[in-house]
């Protein structure tokens, strides 16, 4: 059987890839690998996330997908000026015009990494990683 090991993308589906754009470069930097049949790619590091155009259903309770920043409270609190609802407590939910609802994490505080040549090409080399984060990565057998 094969091991998962990592996500390619994630494809949200938006009413119009220009809207959607605009709406989350209020409080992401977006930098546009993309475009082509209906969908826009914007670049996530060394990944990236796909909007679609047409949302075909309608939103849910709890369907998600969690999106990790160098920096959550930035998002809370830009997210908070737009006058756009979000989660209260230590989590950071919001939804955006289309219902999908999206997590926002902090990379400090997430079981994951990404190597020094990636955290130098983004810029992020200061990270680090919070001791909750440590521990469950060295609980996973990988050293840090």
């Amino acid at each position: 059987m094969a091991r998962l090991v990592g996500i390619n993308h994630v494809a949200l589906e938006v009413g119009s890839i220009d809207e959607a754009l605009a709406w989350y470069g209020q409080f992401f930097e977006l930098e546009l690998r993309g475009r082509g049949g209906g969908m826009a790619f914007i670049d996530m590091g060394d990944q990236f996330i796909a909007l679609a155009r047409g949302r075909t259903q309608p939103p849910d309770a709890e369907r998600h997908f969690g999106l990790v920043v160098d920096d959550k409270e930035a998002v809370r609190d830009r997210l908070r000026e737009l006058g756009i609802p979000v989660s209260s407590g230590r989590g950071l939910d919001f939804r955006d015009p289309w219902g999908n609802l999206i997590q926002v994490v902090d990379y400090r505080d997430v079981q994951f990494t990404k190597t020094d040549d990636v955290l130098r090409a983004l810029g992020l080399d200061g990270l680090e990683k919070s001791e909750s984060a440590l521990s469950e990565l060295r609980a996973k057998g990988f050293s840090v």
